[in-house]
Order: C-alpha cells, then structure tokens, then sequence
C-alpha cells in the first residue's frame, strides 16, 4: 500500500493512498501551521467553527443531512499538537462507489466536494464567521479548558509537559486558553482563517479503491483552485541537543485519591536513524507490558497502579507516567531512577530486546488494517521530511543492537519531575 504524493500547488499536496481492502473511501485535509501564543486559541476556535456550515452547507444540520443522502457518510474533524506545529484536521468516510446498488451515483465525487466546501468555503456573514456560532464554539472551547483537570492523568501529563517547555511552543496547550476567547469576535476570526488558509502547510489525503481520474476531483476542484501558492508556515522536526543543568521538580497539590507522578527525560541524539533506536528503548523501558516500569515498579514492588512510558518522536522526549499511592512518591521516584540507570548500565537481556522488537513490528504491521491509521502514518512523513516504507521501517527495527540502545541510555537525562498529590 504506497501513497503518491504530488505537489498541487507549493505548499499544497495531494497524498493518494490505492487499496481495495476497504469498502470505503477516506478523505482527509490537514492544515498544519506553528503553534504561538497569539494564534494557539484562534487555530482552535477555527477548528470547530468550520465544522458548523459551509456555504451551500450553513448548517450542522444540513451538513449531516448532506452525510445521509451520501448512504451515511460520516464526518469529524479535531485537533492535533505534533511537535511545534498546530494541525486542524478534517475527515469524510464514505462507502466507494464500487458498492452502490445504483452505478449513477457518484459518492466520491460528493465526499471531495463537501470537504473541501466546509474547509475552504465556510459560511459568512457580514464579511465573518457567523456570531451566534463562534460564540457557542467560543463556550465549547471554553469548557474543554476548564475541564483539563477532570481526567488527572492526562492533566498531569500536560502540566509535565507545560513545565518541561515552558516558554517554548511545544508547552502550549492545543486548545488555547480562556483569556485569549473573550475578545474574539466573527469578523476577526475570519480575518485570521484568510491568513491561515493563505500561509499554513496543506495536505490532502485520500485513500481507497481509486482510478486514476478520481485524483482530477480534487485537482480541478474549484476550492483548490481559489487557493494561492505559498511557502508555508510551518516548523519541521529538528534534532536538538537540550542541557539540563537541574531537574525541574513541581508538586502540585489538588484534591486527588491517587498521586499521579510524570518525569520528562530528554534524549540527546546525533541524528534521525537514532530515533528508531529510541523507540526500542522506549519499549525496553515502560512502552510494553514486558518493560522494567511494569514489570519492577507495577508487578513486583507494586508501587504503582500504572506504570508506563511514551515516545514523542517529533520533540524526541519521553515521559514516564504513572500512578502511585502519595505516601509512596519517594519510593517509587527512587524506583523509577534505577530503571533507568539499569538500562545505562546494559542490565537488559538479549530476549528482552528481541521482545520489544516483536512488539513494535506487530503494532507497525497494523499500519495497513486502517485507513486512518495509515493516513496518520504518511502524514508523519510528510512532516518529518522522511519517506520510510513499512517494510524498510521494520528492517530498520530488527537490525537495531544492544551496543546502540547502550549509547542512547547514555544520553538520557531527566528534566522535569512532575508529582500531583492531594
């Protein structure tokens, strides 16, 4: 399953991804832009105002009814913090016209129009977006920010995260914030959406059973003919070696049952194949339910009730998390610290890496069962600037050596120790 890329514009390109082992088709627009301080809640907002009406489309309502004639196309959108950049990300999937009772039909061609409609062509008034919808949005955002800290592990781990890049964009969180809402009004949005659709990074993705004349629906489509060319504006991935001269520790008190304890460790690299190496320490580390976290902090001291880690690839960090009994933080710190001088020091064995390498090309083998999956997968190229096939991924994986996971835990170090207790 390869995908075809073709630069529609500069700055515009089309991702053509030919499969017929779905009996849908997948379309999917990504604009992807810097995250800044002074952007970060409109990008937000925008998010969620174009979902509410097109200009043929003006509202939810008819955009749903639109779905349904489309025999139950589904539509969403969201949005994504990956690395420093801010992707709106919009969706259709629909049944491919090959499965049709009727051959006249031709949903495809509906799917790329309304798409490109509700990205490109929103509803307006009086030269903006329409107020009583920015400022239902503008209360949805509200209460999506107020309500961080309803799920505590995930607040703790944005609170790490917030800590370890403050005043750098990676620490801004993806929603916004609520004191930049208040003054935002339709008019000025939709002053700031122009800017965004003239300078931000486009990809568009489709994947299904395609003929060659299906790409030509969004080629000559008339929103994409509307749009201008532009050097976008966006930041690639960079390897960045970052000193930390003292852990950063914040204790944050709330009123929580569990302590919810997240360390951020940077991994100083010397270049982008050594990212593939991390992942497998990663993995030998806390990223299975074979690693140290789970297995020497979970199951056998059971200091915690979870105990994982994660890889941020784009910004090359991990953060272990995990959640712990309060009067247990000193314990588990100290637990948790020599895991990772375990692995410095080479106490893993040859089994535990053949291990996290079997798990890693079986996750890296569902790539395919997907079609969003591996739209996420090709887009993740497209930013990184990579082009890395499934195959060549995995082969990469399996000739990784102990020698070489030795040399990535040298460069290990904690940043920011991140303890949420009562």
């Amino acid at each position: 399953m390869d995908c075809k890329k073709q630069e529609i514009k500069k700055g515009i390109k089309l991702h053509v991804i030919r499969t017929d082992k779905f009996k849908t088709n997948l379309m999917a627009v990504f604009l992807t832009t810097k995250l800044t301080r002074e952007n970060v809640t409109k990008n937000a907002l925008i998010s969620m105002v174009l979902r509410r009406g097109s200009k043929t489309m003006k509202t939810q309502e008819e955009i749903s009814k639109s779905m349904e004639e489309m025999y139950g196309a589904i539509f969403d959108c969201g949005l994504d913090k990956t690395g420093d950049n801010q992707v709106l990300k919009f969706y259709i999937e629909s049944i491919n016209d090959n499965y049709l009772p009727k051959h006249n039909e031709n949903i495809l061609e509906k799917s790329v129009r309304n798409l490109l409609e509700i990205v490109f062509n929103p509803y307006i008034e009086n030269e903006g977006f329409k107020e009583e919808y920015v400022e239902q949005e503008k209360q949805n955002i509200k209460h999506r920010i107020e309500g961080k800290i309803d799920n505590k592990a995930r607040y703790a781990n944005e609170r790490c995260v917030e800590e370890m890049f403050k005043n750098e964009p990676f620490g801004l969180y993806k929603f916004g914030y609520e004191e930049d809402l208040k003054d935002l009004n339709g008019k000025e949005l939709y002053k700031y959406y122009q800017e965004l659709i003239n300078t931000c990074k486009i990809d568009i993705f489709i994947s299904g059973d395609l003929k060659e004349q299906d790409e030509k629906l969004i080629v000559e489509d008339e929103n994409i003919k509307g749009l201008k060319e532009r050097e976008p504006v966006f930041e690639m991935p960079k390897i960045e070696k970052r000193e930390v001269k003292k852990e950063n520790v914040v204790t944050e008190s709330m009123e929580v049952t569990q302590g919810k304890l997240v360390l951020g460790l940077d991994v100083n690299i010397e270049n982008e194949e050594q990212k593939y190496i991390v992942l497998l320490y990663n993995s030998i580390l806390g990223g299975s339910a074979n690693s140290k976290l789970f297995q020497n902090v979970r199951e056998k001291a059971h200091l915690a009730y979870v105990a994982s880690s994660s890889y941020l690839r784009y910004k090359n960090v991990i953060f272990i998390n995990s959640g712990i009994e309060i009067s247990n933080y000193e314990k588990a710190l100290e637990l948790i610290r020599e895991q990772i001088k375990e692995i410095k020091e080479g106490n893993y064995s040859e089994q535990d890496i053949e291990d996290s390498k079997k798990g890693i090309v079986s996750a890296i083998k569902t790539i395919y069962d997907e079609q969003d999956t591996a739209i996420m997968y090709y887009f993740g190229q497209e930013l990184s600037g990579s082009n890395v096939s499934v195959e060549d991924y995995i082969k990469k994986m399996e000739n990784i050596k102990k020698e070489e996971i030795l040399d990535i835990a040298k460069n290990v170090m904690i940043n920011t120790i991140y303890f949420l207790k009562d």
